[in-house]
């Protein structure tokens, strides 16, 4: 039939409805026109094709009235072809808007969702005339509406905060409690019986892997495999077909609401700093084919891309039209998804100016000053692959940073390496040293033992060597560098003996994470014991060796779950643990107390002797708050942390207590049930630590 068209608006960009009809906005700075195509209701057949009229501020528009929500669209833009140049167009490929808020289907790698011919001799400068629209999923124009009721953000502080990094799918895939359909989407995670697991076990905001719309890669389509973690996104609005029914947007702002009623923040892990799109040799599904040279760093030869990121392009930032996309993204899912902040892969690359980290870039600047964004929170992984691409610490204020010295180094200690304990009393201490300084507080130091890429808690203590077999890459993808011991046999054992030294280890580093300042994130699964069966890079693993198991728990996996809730308690009920300041080693007022006072096993104070001793594995840390002088109904506390990586029993003589007189073993990983009603110890008196053991005790 004959649609009405009107020059419509170039602003907001993307499909917006408003009740008569769609606006369409698409920016492209070369290209030469742009057709918009509408699809019938299954996707099948094009049912128009109409030539955008309009060309302003560099955004092609146009206004269709009658175009209703749920109608099937995307874009063919017609340029140069011309790879020399840096410009890929080619509109006999359908392209995915990028400001499109669903997308219909699954983005499944075919040959003619390249805009060259695969296998020519002339490689990507050839040119490809099949059309790809009955391969590529449409977009589909939405209605925003959407009651949030009483809903409230809840805004933790972030001395409050306890992250839990999950993937959404694998989380809930084999989750008994959950319904089957519901098992692996945003429903299933906001479900009555995950929202209670997570609530008991105390922690505060979801860090979820992306959920953003992604393809898979064609190392991984030609052998049968997908990428199961969503790093390789190719819209930015819609969330992967893989983890929702067709009412995308409302499964998951009800999942949003389930978890804000429950006091659990919802943080995103995003992927601005490359696409799915890769290198010269990758599909044309979106940015590519729509303006390459303006969505992508090039290279001198603009054949090829600057690749900061390992995945073949880097998103170029500094053009204001991709920040301004990356800008309207990141507002978009607060402001009408709610999240409360977000985890950014790769960020350096994000924060390049030219081919150099600035931290006065473009993006950390219109990050900092938003008035959406600047108030949630916001966390880096603070390098890439680059040139000078590792900048832990060098992020600006309002920004949290994961924090890999606090990985390696907790787990080299805790492995009995040589040389370890001054490095351990910083990241005890919240990394000062790298963070301390524009105002920054110890919540900015991100601390992890695991994260999802890597080690298991439970492979790091069973495993010496990677076994990525199963991902088909010989063995040859995943670190190398575990920092990891598998306490006498590689992988699982009947020995009773190598079973409870690893039972005492998992507690060792959760102790040592949730005691620690900063803010502490667990993965999923680590609180019971969750094995991938020695995989340490389980990015294609979409079954059961990246899912969560949650039957067949054994006595040991209860029993740390059990401590695992035991530690987030005392940390939620103890402000020493999660304090707001950097502690300085100095003493309070006038007094001879000091926040921290770091010992040594004999009862003194750590000299530089001690410090600088290779074999040293055995170190005390007495944290005094002065609760008063912090608010007039506040209470002061006194703690003695003792840490023995040592394979033998150490004697440690106890300093004074100061409010009691008597020490209170408060949680002893040797011996966890027996913590609290072990009798107490006088100042002066010797605690026997037994090997490879944390001992907390309480001045009460």
């Amino acid at each position: 039939m004959q649609r009405k068209l009107e020059p419509g608006s170039p602003s907001p960009l993307g499909a917006s409805w408003d009740g008569r009809g769609v606006n369409f906005a698409l920016f492209s700075e070369n290209a030469d026109s742009v057709e918009l195509c509408l699809f019938d209701a299954a996707g099948n057949k094009e049912t128009d094709r109409i030539r955008l009229p309009e060309y302003t501020n560099q955004v092609w528009h146009g206004y269709i009235v009658g175009v209703q929500p749920g109608q099937l669209y995307g874009y063919r833009v017609h340029g140069p072809y011309d790879p020399s140049r840096g410009h890929r167009f080619n509109p006999n490929k359908l392209l995915l808007d990028p400001y499109a808020r669903a997308v219909d289907g699954q983005l499944v790698l075919t040959d003619t969702l390249f805009g060259y011919k695969r296998g020519s001799s002339r490689g990507d400068v050839s040119f490809d005339r099949r059309d790809s629209a009955p391969q590529m999923p449409k977009c589909r124009v939405v209605e925003p509406a959407f009651t949030w009721g009483e809903e409230r953000f809840p805004n933790r502080p972030w001395s409050q905060t306890v992250v839990y990094e999950l993937h959404l799918r694998g989380f809930t895939k084999l989750h008994p409690d959950v319904p089957e359909e519901l098992r692996g989407t945003f429903a299933g995670l906001g479900s009555p019986p995950v929202i209670d697991y997570l609530v008991k076990l105390g922690i505060t905001a979801v860090e979820l892997l992306p959920v953003q719309t992604i393809v898979d890669e064609p190392h991984l389509v030609a052998t049968g495999r997908g990428n199961y973690w969503g790093y390789n996104s190719v819209n930015y609005f819609s969330a992967d077909h893989r983890l929702h029914s067709k009412r995308a947007a409302r499964e998951f702002k009800t999942m949003v609401a389930s978890l804000h009623a429950a006091g659990i923040e919802v943080i995103l892990d995003v992927v601005y700093n490359h696409t799915g799109e890769g290198n010269e040799f990758g599909p044309t599904v979106s940015f590519r084919g729509i303006d390459n040279a303006a969505y992508y760093i090039l290279a001198a030869d603009k054949r090829q891309y600057m690749d900061f990121t390992g995945c073949g392009n880097s998103f170029n930032l500094s053009h204001p039209r991709v920040l301004q996309m990356v800008m309207d993204s990141l507002r978009y899912w607060v402001q009408e998804m709610h999240v409360d902040g977000f985890r950014f892969d790769l960020t350096t690359t994000l924060a390049r100016e030219g081919h150099s980290f600035d931290p006065y870039s473009g993006f950390l600047d219109a990050v900092l000053q938003d008035p959406v964004l600047s108030r949630v929170k916001l966390i880096a992984e603070p390098w890439d692959v680059g040139i000078d691409g590792y900048q832990l610490g060098n992020f600006p204020p309002v920004w949290a940073e994961w924090n890999d010295k606090y990985r390696d180094n907790v787990r080299r200690f805790w492995r009995g390496d040589h040389h370890t304990v001054g490095d351990l009393a910083s990241r005890l201490s919240g990394s000062s040293q790298i963070f301390q300084h524009k105002g920054r507080r110890p919540w900015a130091s991100l601390n992890f033992i695991t994260a999802h890429d890597g080690f298991t808690l439970n492979d790091m203590v069973s495993y010496n060597h990677k076994h990525n077999e199963a991902n088909g890459e010989d063995n040859r993808d995943g670190t190398d560098s575990n920092y990891s011991w598998n306490c006498g046999h590689e992988g699982p054992t009947q020995d009773a003996g190598i079973n409870a030294l690893r039972a005492r280890q998992k507690r060792n580093f959760l102790a040592t994470l949730l005691l620690s300042q900063g803010t502490p994130m667990l993965v999923a699964g680590d609180e019971f014991g969750r094995t991938q069966h020695g995989n340490n890079n389980a990015y294609c693993q979409d079954n059961e060796i990246g899912w969560v198991h949650w039957d067949n728990h054994s006595d040991d996996d209860r029993a740390l779950l059990r401590f695992a809730q035991q530690l987030i308690r005392l940390r939620r009920d103890h402000p020493v643990f999660r304090r707001a300041r950097f502690l300085t080693g100095t003493a309070i007022g006038d007094s001879d107390v000091k926040d921290v006072t770091w010992l040594a096993s004999e009862g003194h104070e750590m000299t530089d002797a001690d410090w600088s001793s290779p074999h040293l594995r055995c170190l005390g840390m007495e944290v005094y708050r002065d609760g008063k002088a912090l608010s007039p109904d506040g209470i002061d506390e006194h703690f003695l942390l003792i840490l023995n990586a040592h394979d033998g029993t150490v004697p440690f003589r106890l300093p004074e207590p100061r409010l009691s007189g008597r020490w209170v073993r408060v949680l002893d990983t040797a011996n966890p049930d027996s913590a609290g009603d072990t009798g107490s110890f006088g100042g002066g008196e010797t605690l026997r630590a037994a090997d490879r053991s944390t001992v907390l005790l309480h001045d009460v």
